[in-house]
Order: structure tokens, then sequence, then C-alpha cells
């Protein structure tokens, strides 16, 4: 074997404050060959990121390296100190975090940006730097590189400021690159092309790569071995596919099992992990996974294991059994999902001919440059007692829609009718007394609330305003609130930010609730969360469902976790709703050439699934200022002829049923074959 490009030998990391100090990591090892690509996973706060830190000495602060080494291309990168860390970053390894728009400087220009590594590390011209970064710009796929270098971060999409990032990261050729979550907010087709870009730059440059991530899709196509954290230390690391094939940790098998996908295949409920991880803080004593593992003994509580074997090694006194079986196929049996409520449901939310166009403007006193059509007239249905869930591409339409529902948006036309009354054609008065009905339960629940106030003081709150009981009774509905999302009630004394990402998102859901409304929006509530949060979030949201005869139009890019959860899939493209039906029906039987592309364009979570006849989505989403005629998917379309430019197509049920599509060529026997 070669000599390992990147050798982690027990890294312990500490992280000192005036009250405590977290043992972040403790004895994490790992090597690296040239040109390989490393899968780190867990859930948050198992140590992912933090040893991506630990090599390139980015600790935050108070933190600090007590034991171990990391030697970088033959070189312990901890004894040659910061001065020479400064060397290796941004030159030798190159890290991409996750999230751009934070770890770009919004004051430089984009051209600014991508040459100053060289300029830092190179001795070239300011005039050779800008060549190269406009030509690396070019190698990421950013469209109009010339132009993009006099652009600033605000003025470009998610996408497009990740590719800056990748640009920057790789324009002094790194041997390693350190990928920090770099698609968890992305799309699908987005995330796509950011993935295949980095594996195309990958196979040029003849880089390494430590990819971390949550997302087991990502993993399970993109790397070739992976390391599964838990608690600050390494619980297993093998080979992507003899993981997948058959995980041996009783902590990996818990993570397959909260899979969406495992939870479709099975009719069954998300498969949970209960309990929290350890605090760090704390003295460890045994198995850091024992508290949560229906396998622990009292010898896991006592004695720590070890991290054994070589080629596929865990740290399990009761591992899982060897077994060749498809983790998805071999579903453990849950407790059975509720029917679905559209047989029986009545229309609850009725929208027709909606419309939202939002003004292009150069500043607050220059002229109307035209419109944004970000809702492009939409009609839709929600029955009382079903999950409507409404899934497509970033700039879509399907946050505008959320809005309007909830009253935050006005619709340029078109009808929003609840329960019989036109929302839309209300006054705001009326409106406001409708408005304790539905409620919204944002994405990032962190800036959904004030993180000033105390938890009692954020759930009261909309009792106080709709003068709803005393103060007695308020404390009664807070008390049951937090009891329906699974939260103690000395919560109420604690700030936002004491709460884990999963338990600030039960809060969410229950400040939605505190007005016991009929309709809650979802706006992507999981799509920050790790996969067993999420699937906490998603069993809640299910029971809470069932119990209280909720009905959720729930909001998301992520197509596995609306099969599990929906009755009734909406696809949206460029503000228009493109494909409507029954979820199984959507998934299994795709009727438009988009709804076809989003699903191929999925990151499967197993490797052996890899699928050849997939043809996932390309090219880029036109302008909503400036829409194709006809159709608007037209222009990234298989099936595309003159008569999609010429006409918009018709709402019509190829199949039968209530399974709609919006297209001139839908994906019936006759043409399925022609866009496979």
């Amino acid at each position: 074997m070669s000599e390992p490009l990147l050798s982690v030998d027990d890294l312990h990391v500490e992280i000192a404050s005036r009250e405590r100090t977290v043992h972040a990591l403790a004895g994490v090892s790992l090597d690296l060959a040239p040109g390989e690509a490393l899968g780190v996973v867990g859930e948050s706060g198992s140590g992912k990121t933090m040893t991506a830190l630990g090599v390139l000495g980015l600790l935050p602060s108070g933190g600090s390296i007590t034991r171990g080494s990391v030697r970088f291309d033959g070189e312990d990168l901890v004894a040659g100190g910061e001065k020479r860390l400064q060397d290796v970053r941004g030159n030798t390894i190159g890290v991409v975090f996750q999230d751009p728009l934070t770890s770009l400087n919004p004051t430089m220009t984009i051209g600014a940006q991508v040459a100053e590594p060289l300029l830092l590390h190179r001795d070239i011209s300011k005039k050779e730097a800008f060549a190269r970064a406009q030509e690396m710009l070019g190698l990421v796929g950013m469209p109009q590189p010339a132009e993009r270098m006099r652009n600033y971060p605000h003025q470009l999409s998610g996408g497009m400021r990740q590719r800056v990032a990748i640009a920057m990261a790789l324009v002094c050729e790194p041997k390693l690159l350190i990928a920090d979550e770099p698609t968890t907010a992305l799309d699908v087709t987005t995330q796509h092309q950011i993935l295949e870009l980095v594996d195309d730059l990958r196979s040029r440059l003849g880089m390494a790569m430590i990819l971390v991530t949550h997302d087991l899709g990502v993993i399970a196509n993109r790397v070739d071995r992976v390391a599964v954290m838990y608690a600050g230390k390494i619980a297993e690391r093998a080979g992507v596919r003899s993981l997948f094939r058959a995980p041996r940790h009783r902590y990996t098998e818990a993570l397959f099992s909260a899979l969406p996908e495992k939870a479709v295949v099975g009719a069954t409920e998300l498969r949970t992990i209960p309990g929290l991880p350890p605090n760090l803080a704390l003295p460890q004593h045994g198995c850091r996974f024992a508290a949560r593992c229906a396998f622990a003994t009292d010898a896991c509580r006592e004695t720590e294991p070890e991290l054994l074997g070589d080629d596929h090694a865990f740290a399990c006194f009761h591992p899982v059994p060897p077994q060749q079986a498809d983790p998805l196929a071999d579903v453990v049996p849950g407790e059975e999902r509720h029917a679905p409520a559209l047989a029986s449901g009545t229309p609850l939310l009725e929208i027709a001919g909606l419309r939202k166009d939002f003004p292009l403007s150069g500043g607050p006193f220059a002229r109307s440059r035209g419109t944004v059509s970000a809702v492009g007239g939409v009609n839709l249905t929600v029955r009382k007692g079903e999950t409507f869930g409404v899934v497509g591409e970033s700039g879509c339409g399907k946050t505008t829609i959320g809005r309007m529902v909830a009253g935050l948006e006005d619709p340029t036309s078109g009808s929003i009718t609840f329960e019989g009354q036109d929302l839309a054609t209300m006054s705001r008065s009326r409106r406001r007394a409708h408005r304790r009905r539905i409620q919204l339960m944002f994405q990032d629940s962190t800036a959904a609330m004030d993180p000033r106030m105390r938890v009692g003081a954020i759930l009261r709150e909309p009792l106080v305003i709709q003068g709803v009981g005393d103060r007695a009774e308020q404390e009664r509905i807070v008390a049951e609130l937090l009891d329906a999302v699974g939260l103690p009630r000395g919560a109420v004394d604690r700030c936002p930010h004491e709460f884990s990402g999963g338990q600030r998102q039960r809060l969410g859901l229950a400040r939605a609730l505190t007005l016991s409304p009929e309709l809650i929006v979802a706006d992507e509530p999981v799509s920050a969360l790790d996969v067993s949060v999420q699937a906490q979030i998603l069993n809640l949201m299910r029971d809470l469902q069932r119990d209280r005869g909720l009905t959720y139009l729930f909001i998301s890019h992520d197509l596995a976790v609306i099969r599990y959860l929906a009755d009734t899939v909406g696809v949206m493209y460029l503000g228009k709703l493109v494909e409507c039906g029954p979820a199984d029906e959507v998934y299994e039987h795709p009727l438009h050439p988009y709804t076809r592309g989003l699903l191929d364009t999925v990151n499967v979570p197993d490797p052996e699934r890899l699928d050849d006849t997939r043809k996932p989505l390309g090219g880029e989403t036109p302008s909503a200022a400036a829409p194709p005629s006809g159709c608007r998917f037209r222009t990234r379309c298989p099936l595309a002829q003159d008569i999609c430019a010429r006409a918009e197509p018709a709402v019509t049920t190829p199949l039968g049923g209530t399974h709609q599509v919006a297209c001139h060529f839908p994906l019936v026997e006759g043409t399925r074959a022609a866009a496979a």
C-alpha cells in the first residue's frame, strides 16, 4: 500500500469555557490514501465537523488538541504550529463549508475572493491570478464567469455561491479537499450538479476528499470508505459497499432504520433512536451508545469497546450478525402507518388561478424593470386531515404559495378559499381572525424565535395576542403543548439557544399548535436535521395529525420525506404545478418528464442500486423574470417539440382518477420509453 496522504492518530480535542470543558473528540484515528474519498457520517454533535476542523487547525474559541497527531503528506501539522497551517490551508488542503453565504466575504467581489488564495500562496501577478480565477469559475460550471467575477455573494443563488466556494477551495489545485455538508440546504438537482462537479474535478486533479454529511444517500454514491461517528469517537469504519450491505455497529443499524425510504418500503412508522447523545462535558464510562441501545448489557455500561478490525472495523460488544441483506428491504417491523385521509376527506383549502408577481427594481428610487413570476396560475385542493406535499427545485414557488396561504404575502390574482371563504379578497381585519386557524411552521426554527425570550413567553405570545384565557389558562395550554411535542415542562424557563436543533423544531411545532389550528403550513421543517432527529419530528407530526385531526401543507425539496409523509403530492416547476396526484402513483408512475427527472436525480442510500437507466435533470432553470413561452419546462425537456413553445399544456388525467399532469407528451406507455 502507498503511504497515506493523511493520517490522523488518536486525536483528542477539548473546548474549554468558563463553565465547563467539552471533550469533543476522544481518540479519533483514520487514514486517507491519495485520491481516495472518505465519508464521515453521524448525528449532529457526533464530532464529524470537529474532526475536519481539527485537521485544519480551525478549532472554535477555547478549542485545543490535547493529544494525538495529524500527519499530512508526511508532515505533522499539529507539531508544525499555526504558521505552517496557514501555508497549508487553501493551498494543499482546500475546504468547502456548509453555508457559503457566511463563508464568503460580502464586501469583496467574487473574482477577488477566488483569486485571493493564489495571491497568498503562489508567486503570480494579480492579472494572472484573476485570469486563473475566471478559468476556475468556468471549470465549476458557473454561467458567464467573466460577468460573475464582478458580482458580490448576495447577487448569486445558493447553488452559484456553493460553486464559488468550490472554486476558491480548488483554485490552488490542493491534494486534499475537505467538504463539510456542502449540499445540505440545496435541492436535489443542484445537489446532484455540485456533487458531480466535485467528482469530476477530483478525477481531473487526482485529489483525495473527506466528505462530512448526514445524508446517507450522498455517502452511498460518492465515497470509497465511510467512518461512522458517535459522541466524539468512530463507532464503525468500512468500505462503503460493505457498510451498507452489512452494518455491524448497533448505532449504524439504527441510522439505516431511520431512513424514510425504509419506512416507505415496509409501510411502517419511521424507526427512531430513543434518548439523546451523551453530554461530552461529563466523564464517559463504557460504550457511549449504551444508554440508547436496546442490546446494551452491564458490560457495555462498564467497559468501553475497542475499534477492532481491518477492512471493516467496529466498536461494539453486541454487533449486528453478519448478513448479506439489503438494508432498505430488510424492514424491521414497526407500527403501521395510518391510512391516508384522502378517500373520505372534504376540501379544506382550495386554490384557484393563484398568481404572485414581484416587481423588479433597480433600487428604492428607480423605476420598476419588470416582474418576477414566482407563482404563475396554480390550482390545487387540500382535503381535511390529509398531508399535501409540495415538491420542486429552489425558486419554483413552493414557499411563496405557503406564505400566501398563511397570509404573509398578498396574491396578485386568484383565490385562496378556506372552508368556503376566500382569504385573498378578505380585509386584513377579517383575515386576522382566520389567521389562528392557519399556522406556519418555519424552516429555521432558531431564526423564527426571539432569542431574548424564554420558551414559556414564546408559546404564550399567540394566546396573549388573541386574548385566549387568563394567565393560568395560558400556562396550562403551554404545559399541554410541551407534553404533546415530547419536551419537559421545565423547558418554559429556558431560552431557544439552550436546545438542540431537533428540540427547537419541536418548539416550532408547539408554537404552530398553540391556537389549535386546522391547517399547518410546514415550510422545509426537517431540511437541516440529521436522519435520526428527522425521523422523530416526522413521526411526531404524524401522531399529532392523527390525534388532533390536523391538515398539513408540507413544503420540501426532499422527495423521500415527501413520499413518506404525504397523501397527495404536487410537483412545481418555475411557478407552475406540473403534476399532482396520490403520492404512490406520482412516485411509481410519474407522468411529467420533470417529475421523472427529479426522481432520477435523488441519491438512493444504497451503493448497490446504482442504475445506468436513470437520467438526472440537467441544465439550468430559466429566470422567473423571463420564463419560456408555452411549457416552462421545455428548455430542459427531452421530449419537447414545437408545440411546447407555442402553447401552454392543459391539465389532463391520462391514466384516469385524480392523477393530473400538465404536459403535451405525458409519460404514458408510448412516451415513457422515449424519455428514458
